[in-house]
């Protein structure tokens, strides 16, 4: 990197969501705006282990959907051959979910704006039922 040198800023980003694909992609260009970073990395980290940040189509809904619908397909609730059952049929499922998953993305920043595709966005996808408050971490970093 070149100029005045490098700057970074962090903040976490509190976000409601239920199960499936929930968008953050203008909170988190929202705290690109607050870094003052015009080229660099943003990086996003999510706390949870029943919980992941994926990149994926922001046009159709129906594709979120059926993400959803294949993944719990793939692995249901209540399946049987889990132990790990204290908070529900869900429980162990979201964390296999979530670790066939990603629990961080980085996404470049270009001129002060994120460089995501004409049809990407970045999504919290919940693994579990009913409604939680997620913390995404994010790290941007740059001139």
């Amino acid at each position: 990197m070149r100029g005045a040198g490098v700057k970074q800023h962090s903040e976490t980003l509190r976000i409601d969501t239920r199960r499936g694909l929930t968008s953050i992609t203008e909170p988190v260009r929202q705290a690109l705006a607050r870094s003052g970073v015009r080229e660099g990395l943003c990086t996003l980290f999510i706390r949870h282990t029943s919980a992941s940040l994926v990149i994926q189509e922001n046009a159709d809904p129906a594709v979120r959907r059926d993400l959803e619908s294949f993944l719990s397909r793939l692995i249901p609730d209540g399946d049987p051959i889990f132990t790990h059952t204290a908070e529900g049929p869900d429980d162990m499922p979201s964390h296999l979910k979530s670790a066939l998953t990603r629990t961080s993305e980085q996404v470049p920043v270009h001129r002060a704006e994120l460089v995501l595709g004409t049809w990407q966005g970045l999504y919290v996808w919940e693994h579990r039922d009913g409604h939680s408050r997620r913390e995404v971490f994010v790290h941007v970093m740059g001139e």
